[in-house]
C-alpha cells in the first residue's frame, strides 16, 4: 500500500474571521457516533456535530489504541473515528476505513484540497486542523534571567541550567517523554532532526548510527532539567505544569495551546508564548514533524449510517463553527482563520520542519522507540544497546508484516 505524504501548508498572514451565530441546518435522524482524541480542537467539532441531534462523541486520550479492534467489529463499533496521519495507519491496513469520494462530491462543496486525505487515489480522510509540537515557554522566566528564545537544543541545555541556577521553577523543563507513544515521538523529532533517515529503502532500519546515539544522548541530558517523572509525563501532564508555575519550558503541541490560558486552569495567565522547535544543531530545521487531525468513517457499517456520519462531522467543522473557536487549533478551512497559537507552528514549518513520515514502517519504529529507549534514560543499558535492541524488534515485526525480506 501506498501512504499518501499530505503537503502542508501554514503561512504566516492569516486572516481573522469573526464569529457569528450557527446552528446545524441537517437534521440528522440516524444514530452515529465517534471515537476521537479528547484535545480541545475534538471538544468543539464534536459539540458542535451534537447540535444535528442523534450524534455521540467518546473523546479518550487512548483513542489509538481502542479504534483498530472497535471498528474491526461487524458491525463498526463507531460511525465516524478521529485520526491524524499516524493514527490512520492501522486502520487503513486493516481495511477498517470507506473511501470518502461520492460522499466529498455530494456535501463536501467547501473543503479545500488540503483536507482531501488521498490514499492511492481515493480520499480517505478529510483534514480539520494542523499540528505540531514547538516551542512553548514562560516570557516572565526567560526575561528576568536574561535568557533568549533558544533556537538550538544546546541553547536549550544552557538556559535550562542558568533557569535551574536561579530556582525560579521547580523543573526547568517540560518534556512528553512518557514511556510509548510519546516518547517515540520525541525519538523521531530529534532523530529526524539530526537528519537521520528512519529506514532505508528497502525498509531495513537506518537508525542505528551516531545519529541515533546522538539522539539519546542528547534526549538524556535534558532529562536532568525535567520532574524525576518524566516517563509518566504526556501532553496533558506538560500543560498542567505549565498551568501551574511548575516549568518555565517545553516541546508542545499546539493544539494544547488553545486553553493553556484557562482561568480556571492556570496561574500564569498571559505569561506564555510560542515559537519554533528547537533544532538539533545551528542551522538545521526545527527538529519536530507537521502533523494533521481530522476524521475517516467506518467501512463495517451501512451506507445510511455513512452518509449521516459524514454530514454530521461536516457540520461540526463548518467554517462560521471554527471561526468562533481560533484559539481552539489551527484550523484548516475555507477561509483563514487568524489563531495565536498558529505561531510556534507557523515557525517551525517555514524554519523547513517536514511532515511526520506516516507510513506502517515508520509506526514500527515509533513503537519500539516508545519502549528501548526507556532502559537508556534509566540507566539500566548503554545508548548503542539499546538502539541494538531497538533495530532487532523492529526487524522481527518487519518481516513478520512482510514489509523486510
Amino acid at each position: 500500500m501506498k501512504l499518501f505524504k499530505i503537503a502542508i501548508l501554514l503561512t504566516a498572514s492569516i486572516l481573522y474571521a469573526a464569529a457569528s451565530s450557527w446552528a446545524c441546518e441537517f437534521k440528522n435522524k440516524v444514530p452515529v457516533n465517534s471515537l476521537s482524541n479528547a484535545f480541545e480542537a475534538f471538544k468543539v467539532v464534536t459539540a458542535a456535530s451534537a447540535e444535528c441531534g442523534n450524534y455521540k462523541a467518546e473523546l479518550d486520550i487512548d483513542f489509538k489504541n481502542k479504534q483498530p479492534a472497535a471498528m474491526a467489529a461487524n458491525p463498526s463499533q463507531y460511525t465516524i473515528g478521529g485520526i491524524s496521519n499516524s493514527t490512520i495507519v492501522p486502520l487503513l491496513d486493516g481495511n477498517l476505513i470507506r473511501p470518502l469520494d461520492q460522499l466529498v462530491a455530494k456535501y463536501g462543496s467547501s473543503l479545500t484540497e488540503s483536507q482531501k486525505i488521498r490514499i492511492d487515489g481515493k480520499i480517505m480522510a478529510i483534514a480539520m486542523m494542523v499540528n505540531a509540537q514547538h516551542w512553548f515557554f514562560r516570557t516572565d522566566v526567560l526575561g528576568k534571567l536574561g535568557i533568549e528564545v533558544p533556537t538550538t537544543y544546546k541553547e536549550v541545555l544552557e538556559a535550562a541550567k542558568k533557569i535551574k541556577k536561579a530556582g525560579i521553577v521547580d523543573y526547568p523543563l517540560g518534556a512528553t517523554f512518557k514511556a510509548g507513544w510519546n516518547l517515540g515521538e520525541e525519538f523521531i523529532n530529534m532523530y529526524l532532526g539530526t537528519g537521520g533517515m528512519l529506514v532505508d529503502a528497502k525498509n531495513k532500519p537506518a537508525f542505528n548510527n551516531a545519529k541515533g546515539v546522538a539522539t539519546l544522548e542528547m534526549m538524556k541530558k535534558l532529562t536532568r532539567y525535567m520532574d524525576p517523572e518524566y516517563l509518566l509525563s504526556d501532553s496533558t501532564y506538560v500543560q498542567k505544569q505549565f498551568q501551574q508555575g511548575k516549568i518555565a519550558m517545553a516541546n508542545l503541541w499546539a493544539s494544547r495551546a488553545g486553553n493553556i490560558d484557562d482561568p480556571k486552569e492556570s496561574k500564569v495567565i498571559g505569561l506564555i508564548d510560542y515559537a519554533a522547535a528547537p533544532a538539533f544543531k545551528a542551522g538545521g530545521a526545527p527538529a519536530t514533524t507537521l502533523w494533521w487531525d481530522g476524521f475517516t468513517i467506518a467501512r463495517n457499517i451501512s451506507d445510511k449510517e455513512a452518509e449521516a456520519g459524514f454530514r454530521v462531522m461536516m457540520a461540526g467543522i463548518d467554517h462560521k463553527v471554527l471561526a468562533a473557536n481560533p484559539d481552539a487549533a489551527i484550523w484548516l478551512s475555507s477561509k483563514p482563520i487568524e489563531s495565536r497559537m498558529a505561531k510556534g507552528a507557523v515557525a517551525s514549518a517555514q524554519g523547513g520542519a517536514p511532515s511526520y513520515p506516516a507510513s506502517a514502517v515508520t509506526s514500527i519504529v515509533h513503537t519500539q522507540a516508545g519502549q528501548k529507549i526507556v532502559d537508556y534514560l534509566t540507566g539500566k543499558k548503554s545508548a548503542k544497546t539499546a538502539l541494538a535492541d531497538m533495530e532487532a524488534a523492529y526487524l522481527v515485526t518487519a518481516k513478520e508484516s512482510g514489509y523486510v525480506k
